[in-house]
């Protein structure tokens, strides 16, 4: 066998789990679609030594996109391929599929398989993910808890005050109205919690000033994504202005694209997403972009799987005010428990070697909905 051989890619699969989830409340559309189930875009890679990782592509109602840019384009490209050097097998790819979108499916097809390679590399060294990447040796992080939409200020309160009364003192809102932040801020227990508003892209940036002028005084922690679209990096500069920080960056395209951002003074805080932005390496870019620019990186990590894992292992390597956003549902079950739930308010740092966890066969066989595996003799 030629030297490296055994380290070579054999296949790569990609499967779906469906979830059945309470989020108590009822449950939104997403892009159109009704959302009944949280959805994990698994990707499994193998080497021909027989390591195996696991790794988690973007996403949700994107699901049939990406899988389809993984099963038809992307996977293709890397069979064969050293699975040890993912920074050269990373330039490579990326820039083959740049012509087809540098920020939407194929990337987020390569982010699954990037995130599987950064196992089978912690595996091969016998280390945990956080370990090769930093010396931070937290075993535990805090975390927030991310409420999804609800149609009613009734409904965000008694959610806010249940998470608070779970343990979390940061809290997310994926509303639009101030009466929405108000209603939060009177829930039982709110004086204990600070409260953070995505409003994802909602606003034009005329909308967003008045919008950010009435939110001047409500003490939010962070203004998440006030202005549509999301690369009008001046308009989102100008509602700074108003003095409430403001983050961004889990729709922006790498990080050339945070430079953007960050040049324009449009970002007080940068949420890079692993499964879109073409795995863990562009992340480390990003955070060494923050910190040489002076701008703080929180992760953008609303997932329940692998890409969830590896944001813990970042954020716990790398972030000086780690913070974890965790959705804010209840789940029957989770091949990655338990690692994929907050304790009273805090999140456990995998100890193990690589992401540190691999899914429960019987979990992912309950709930699994379809596979697909290319191997270095095609398709299985």
């Amino acid at each position: 066998m030629a030297p490296g051989a055994s380290l070579r890619i054999k296949s790569v699969e990609s499967s779906v789990v469906a979830l059945p989830f309470d989020m108590g409340g009822p449950t939104p559309s997403f892009a159109g679609r009704p959302w009944g189930h949280l959805e994990i875009l698994l990707v499994r890679a193998e080497t021909e030594d027989g390591f195996v990782g696991w790794g988690e592509a973007f996403g949700h109602a994107a699901i049939p996109a990406t899988r389809a840019a993984l099963d038809t384009i992307v996977a293709p490209l890397v069979i064969g391929r050293d699975a040890d050097d993912i920074e050269a097998l990373s330039r490579d790819i990326l820039h083959a599929v740049h012509l087809l979108g540098r920020n939407g499916p194929f990337v987020y097809a390569y982010s699954g398989i990037e995130i599987a390679l950064w196992d089978i590399r912690g595996k091969r060294a016998g280390k945990p993910l956080h370990a090769l990447l930093g010396s931070g040796a937290r075993p535990e992080l805090d975390a927030y808890a991310s409420l999804l939409w609800y149609p009613d200020a009734t409904l965000v309160a008694k959610n806010t005050a249940a998470a608070i009364a779970r343990g979390y003192r940061h809290i997310k809102l994926h509303q639009v109205t101030r009466a929405d932040v108000l209603a939060a801020k009177a829930a039982p227990g709110a004086e204990k919690a600070r409260i953070m508003l995505d409003v994802n892209c909602a606003w034009s940036v005329e909308d967003a000033h008045v919008m950010a002028q009435s939110l001047k005084e409500d003490g939010l922690l962070w203004l998440e994504e006030p202005v549509y679209p999301p690369e009008d990096v001046h308009g989102l500069a100008e509602i700074r202005t108003h003095g409430i920080a403001i983050a961004a960056g889990e729709n922006t395209a790498g990080v050339f694209g945070f430079q953007s951002l960050i040049d324009a003074g449009a970002i007080d805080i940068a949420q890079p997403s692993v499964t879109k932005i073409g795995g863990i390496g562009e992340v480390l870019r990003v955070i060494a972009l923050g910190k040489a620019r002076g701008v703080k990186v929180t992760p953008h990590c609303p997932y329940f799987g692998p890409g969830f894992l590896a944001s813990i292992h970042i954020i716990a390597a790398l972030i000086e005010e780690p913070l974890v956003e965790v959705l804010w549902l209840d789940m029957a079950a989770n091949p990655f428990d338990p690692w994929v739930r907050a304790v009273d308010g805090r999140v456990k740092v995998p100890q193990g070697p690589g992401l540190g966890c691999d899914p429960d066969p019987e979990v992912v066989a309950r709930y699994r909905s379809g596979a697909s595996v290319l191997t270095t003799q095609g398709h299985a």
